[in-house]
């Protein structure tokens, strides 16, 4: 069986990697960049059109097939360029299959274009994995919904400037229907962010708190009270990805290196064999990742349906990093506790920050439990518990 791209493909890759060596800042750590640096860098590449390149013109794309999108996603990943966001992998392409004319017309322009930001509102304090449990309401008043609530793990809400959310807009239907999927402008009256910090020492999440603001109706997204399908078809597209595998497979290669290059209680650290098994597994399961998000590519060039196979690559992706962190600091030892700044720390403290941070992967976009269930019903057909 050939994996080999095509000519063109290959030579976008090219080009993308020239990109990475002469245009993007010298010594660019995004775990260190601000919020403008990063924008910055986006506005850039949306220049070249790169940001949304399957996406029609008329919304500022280009038209490209989905497997040049996935080479994008897979290379910036790899180089730790920060192209992708929540607007872009998600809320874009739900909005060309459930927005209206309209919507698209005024929402996706900006997001092609990296002019706005965009946070995701789903889990609340007594609604995660049983999502369709969520209680912030939204109740009709002549042209607007009047949204009351909170919502939790809202990540990147502190720099958002709009939000896809669900809310109940029909409290007693059963807890699968009732639910609408509103797009709420940040700067709304009555919307407060507090925010959450992880024990990476990171600012990423965040609580929202919605007294009594209005939305108008024109920003309902699909049907009305319809919303739950809405949301669930978009969670397709949060599990899905290469960047996974590519981000790892940096990482992985990183601390290769530095077990090729330094010595454990006097003796070369890639001659022990616990370390050599731990690499050689990590370097199976990235290329099992990397096959699983290949074959969802494949499936969106069809234009194919990829539920399970978004379960398997999220669920199998996102634990793989966190073995891969896991073994890199079981290698570094009480080293690999240093943090980013130590002039101690191997590579920069990068490994302790992965390793802590990993540890809510598994949870968001849905649990690795709820995404074995999705492989177990719709994947093999086998009864709901």
């Amino acid at each position: 069986m050939d994996f080999e791209f095509s000519t063109e493909y290959e030579d976008f890759r090219k080009e993308l990697r020239s990109f990475a060596e002469n245009d993007m800042p010298e010594g660019f750590d995004p775990d260190e960049a601000d919020k403008d640096e990063i924008q910055g860098i986006r506005q850039k590449i949306a220049k070249k059109g790169w940001l949304t390149l399957p996406w029609p013109e008329e919304y500022g794309g280009m038209g490209a097939p989905h497997l040049k999108q996935m080479v994008f996603n897979e290379e910036t990943a790899y180089r730790r360029i920060p192209a992708n966001d929540n607007a872009i992998s998600m809320l874009g392409p739900i909005l060309m299959l459930e927005g209206t004319d309209e919507q698209k017309q005024k929402f996706l322009p900006p997001i092609a274009k990296a002019e706005v930001r965009w946070a995701q509102g789903y889990s609340e304090p007594q609604s995660g994995s049983d999502l369709a449990s969520l209680q912030t309401r939204a109740v009709e008043d002549g042209d607007d919904f009047v949204i009351n609530g909170t919502k939790i793990w809202t990540s990147g809400a502190h720099e958002a400037d709009w939000l896809f959310m669900l809310a109940r807009t029909d409290p007693d239907a059963p807890k699968h229907r009732g639910i609408s999927f509103l797009l709420v402008d940040m700067k709304a009256p009555g919307v407060e962010v507090r925010p959450i910090i992880d024990m990476a020492g990171r600012h990423n999440f965040n609580q929202l708190f919605f007294d009594n603001v209005r939305v108008p109706k024109q920003n309902l997204v699909g049907e009305y009270n319809r919303g739950w399908y809405v949301g669930a078809r978009l969670l397709d597209f949060e599990r899905s990805g290469v960047n996974r595998s590519a981000s790892a497979r940096r990482t992985l290669e990183e601390i290769t290196d530095f077990a090729k290059n330094n010595t454990l209680n006097g003796k070369a650290m890639s001659s022990i064999s616990r370390v050599k098994n731990n690499l050689a597994n990590m370097a199976i399961e990235v290329e099992v990742s990397r096959m699983i998000s290949y074959r969802i590519g494949y499936l969106q060039s069809k234009g194919e349906v990829f539920n399970k196979e978004a379960s398997m690559g999220k669920m199998f992706g996102t634990e793989m990093v966190q073995r891969i962190y896991s073994a890199g600091m079981d290698m570094l030892g009480l080293y690999g506790t240093l943090q980013q700044g130590s002039k101690y720390a191997p590579l920069n403290g990068r490994i302790q920050k992965g390793y802590l941070a990993s540890y809510s992967a598994t949870i968001a976009a849905g649990t690795s439990e709820i995404q074995r269930n999705v492989v177990a019903t719709r994947g093999l057909g086998l009864p709901r518990a």
